[in-house]
């Protein structure tokens, strides 16, 4: 702060002077009238109002007058910051009226209005398929089977005629768990299940496997390293053929409707003797219309394989082949849902977006 000033000419303070004091308080009303808000009003206070203002920096130099001189500048100054208080106080109560008129109208709540439900949550659409084909196993009198996931390599492939210089025990197919004598596996298929059954409950037997598997497939539209599986295993005395087929049929038309048949082609499993592929008739055009995308125009749609089981296989879990027969099939549970529900990418299924199980409701 400057000292006095003895030879005093009120020129010489400029900021003290009559029509520099009116000018800070024009430009201060201005500000005040052109706030549209709270936020708005702050800032013109704190620019016209506060400590380092205009008018409050005028004010410190009234010390730097004569005694004589102080009345007079102190008067117009304090009046020039009355007036400006006062045009923020009525801003104030301006904007704070508009602003509860306005969270009147706008947080206003209808107290007769029916409240809006809360989403209902969605099964999984794996989940909601696999019970299905579970369900549908169990109606025909057969019982459920589960099995862990890391697998000994002896239940895994030894159990099931797997031979020591087969493909699938290769890394490339296999996920084996450290370390590498360990002799386990995450199981490449449901049917180690098949062995755990038939020494753990003995025969006749009749069980249906879902469970997860794991192989070493890239993920895209068809593949994924993780997958669900359908098993199935009957062993009794006079199984045939025909009981297979009989039971597939049955199984294609609790998934995909009424009249749904199926089909054998002949193919190779180490575990079972003969082997097939099994196919159904197309649940779209029932194979009238050559240029159907979901058969591609074949009328039939490949599901899964299937085979009575290897003798090899029964020996390996203390059965007598001589006196039982048993067959066994297996389909994936992600393609049963995408031709069901028409999903076109495998990788919707594990991708975990909520709107993708919501379309489909509580059932599959």
């Amino acid at each position: 702060m400057s000292g006095p000033n003895t030879n005093y000419d009120p020129v010489e303070v400029a900021a003290l002077e009559p029509q520099a004091i009116e000018a800070d308080v024009a430009v201060a009303l201005t500000a005040i009238a052109a706030a549209t808000s709270l936020e708005e009003l702050k800032s013109a206070r704190l620019a016209h109002a506060g400590e380092k203002s205009p008018l409050a920096l005028a004010n410190r130099e009234i010390g730097a007058l004569p005694p004589s001189a102080r009345a007079e500048a102190g008067k117009r100054v304090g009046q020039a910051r009355g007036r400006v208080n006062q045009a923020l106080a009525a801003r104030q109560g301006e904007l704070e009226a508009e602003r509860d008129e306005r969270i009147l109208v706008e947080e206003a709540m209808d107290l007769t209005a029916v409240p809006a439900r809360r989403p209902l949550g969605r099964r999984h659409l794996l989940s909601v398929t696999a019970e299905r084909m579970a369900d549908a196993m169990v109606a025909l009198g057969w019982e459920i089977a589960e099995g862990p996931q890391v697998e000994a390599e002896w239940f895994n492939f030894d159990a099931l005629n797997f031979d020591k210089d087969h493909p699938a025990r290769q890394m490339q197919d296999t996920f084996f768990v450290e370390p590498a004598d360990a002799g386990l596996v995450l199981r490449t298929h449901t049917s180690p299940v098949q062995a755990r059954a038939l020494i753990e409950r003995g025969v006749p037997l009749y069980v249906a496997v879902p469970g997860r598997t794991f192989r070493t497939d890239e993920l895209d539209a068809t593949h994924t390293p993780v997958f669900a599986q359908l098993e199935g295993l009957a062993v009794d005395e006079g199984l045939t053929m025909a009981h297979l087929k009989g039971t597939l049929d049955r199984l294609a038309e609790a998934m995909f409707g009424p009249g749904i048949t199926s089909r054998l082609r002949p193919s190779f499993f180490p575990f079972t003797e003969p082997s097939a592929e099994m196919d159904f008739r197309c649940f779209v055009c029932h194979g009238e219309d050559p240029d159907c995308r979901t058969c591609g125009g074949t009328g039939w749609i490949e599901w899964g394989g299937c085979g009575m089981v290897n003798q090899n296989v029964l020996r390996a879990c203390g059965v007598d082949p001589d006196r039982y027969q048993g067959f066994a099939f297996g389909m994936g549970i992600e393609r049963t849902a995408m031709l069901r529900n028409t999903v076109a990418d495998m990788r919707e299924l594990i991708e975990g977006d909520v709107r993708f199980n919501a379309q489909f409701g509580m059932e599959g």
